[in-house]
């Protein structure tokens, strides 16, 4: 009975995996492809879609990298009639708030709305409902107080809301703090991964680029008729794609839009960071999951490519968990594990990874032109099998907080500590 049951999940998860695995070379093969085909662009004379744009940059004890990014929002080449900047102290502790309104001062652009304990300190969701309220750009672009981006990023970003059917945008984040050491890194890869390939694939394909809550913005009227971001939820920016792809809008993916961000440098930080993004996608699959499957507004191929990404933090469980049953079975003498187990194998190493297949990263940094970097492709396997353990936990402690009746949204922010401030050109 147990050989049976484990044949079954071995199975049925080989074909799990094997679904993922088409996905990533179709993806690499469409950037392949595209990169080949796509002329080189010439020089645009100053777009004429200029919409009031509102940005909005929460910070709770930001005091290390806030000065600098509000720095840069000086330095934008936007139209300044055209755009308020938004910057949200909620409950910090430290010199935020001060620094804040130090510039808010020196820039009629740049307004600071102070949280205090009992109002702020509740989450990033809750930081941006409470700016939203104030906001009036037409269009809403959110920055992590970690961030650097170029002086023309909200020009590229907002060229793509042109399209009436396009309800968010999202730009290309770039580790600042790369060298730093290993962990920053691999970071690195998963961004080239995830960015440079498998968000600009989906782009392409017409499927569903996710809204990554920085670097990146969204309509402001979609988003308050949704009542503002689902406090519940821990990743607010995944459930505001779906949200949005229900309500029949798109998101596009402005690869273009590069803004630097500051990587964690421990693998303790790492954790942290990695266990909220694992639980609260988890949360938004158990949200959408059945929504997106039956929803008349997305055609099949968006279907397919919304839930194999809803559940992409299961994979890491699900390929562990078939390595484990197949070399059990081995044991067992089972012939489905023979002929199936080197599936197991191969995805173990090559394209589950760390969410960033290794194909993908091979090709994206090839595409980028960093050759050096992908001599540490390989050590994504270590990360993969540290990812194994997050989402392992992630989702135990969310079954555990649903089954105690637990609230979800205890919020545990990245701590950024300016590490990157060496590697900006002054």
């Amino acid at each position: 009975m147990l050989t049976e049951i484990l044949n079954l999940f071995f199975f049925f998860s080989a074909l799990i995996i094997g679904a993922y695995l088409i996905r990533h070379y179709i993806f690499t093969l469409t950037v392949l492809r595209s990169a080949k085909s796509k002329p080189v662009k010439a020089a645009t004379c100053k777009s004429v879609y200029e919409p009031s744009v509102s940005i909005l940059i929460p910070a709770h004890n930001e005091e290390k990298v806030v000065g600098r990014l509000l720095q840069k929002m000086t330095e934008l080449s936007y139209p300044k009639d055209k755009l308020e900047i938004i910057l949200i102290n909620d409950a910090s502790t430290d010199s935020t708030g001060r620094i804040a309104e130090d510039y808010s001062n020196q820039h009629k652009l740049i307004k600071v709305l102070h949280r205090d304990k009992q109002t702020g300190g509740k989450g990033k969701a809750s930081a941006l409902n409470a700016a939203l309220k104030q906001a009036i750009g037409e269009i809403v672009l959110c920055f992590d107080a970690d961030y650097l981006p170029h002086s023309d990023i909200i020009a590229k970003i907002v060229e793509k809301f042109s399209d009436p059917s396009v309800g968010a945008v999202q730009g290309r984040p770039v580790v600042l703090n790369e060298p730093r050491n290993i962990v920053t890194r691999l970071i690195t890869l998963e961004r080239i991964g995830g960015y440079r390939v498998d968000q600009e694939a989906r782009d392409i394909l017409g499927l569903i680029p996710q809204f990554g809550g920085t670097v990146g913005g969204f309509r402001r009227s979609i988003v308050s008729g949704f009542g503002g971001f689902d406090e519940s939820m821990l990743t607010e920016d995944t459930d505001l794609t779906f949200q949005i792809y229900l309500a029949g809008y798109k998101i596009r993916y402005a690869g273009d839009a590069e803004c630097y961000e500051e990587a964690v440098d421990t693998w303790k930080a790492y954790w942290r960071q990695r266990h909220r993004w694992a639980k609260g996608h988890m949360q938004v699959c158990f949200k959408h999951e059945y929504q997106v499957l039956t929803s008349k507004k997305l055609k099949w191929k968006e279907k397919i490519d919304g839930l194999l990404l809803l559940h992409i933090y299961f994979m890491p469980i699900i390929t562990f968990l078939s390595f484990l049953a197949g070399g059990s079975l081995i044991l067992f003498g089972s012939p489905v594990a023979g002929a199936l187990w080197f599936v197991v194998l191969v995805s173990f190493y090559s394209f589950v990874g760390n969410y960033a297949p290794f194909f993908e990263i091979g090709i994206g940094a090839h595409l980028d032109g960093r050759k050096r970097v992908q001599w540490l492709a390989p050590l994504m396997i270590f990360s993969f099998l540290y990812n194994v353990f997050i989402c392992t936990k992630a989702f135990f402690d969310l079954i555990v907080g649903k089954l105690l009746g637990r609230s979800h949204s205890d919020w545990e922010k990245t701590e950024h500590l300016g590490n990157g401030n060496c590697y900006i050109e002054n």
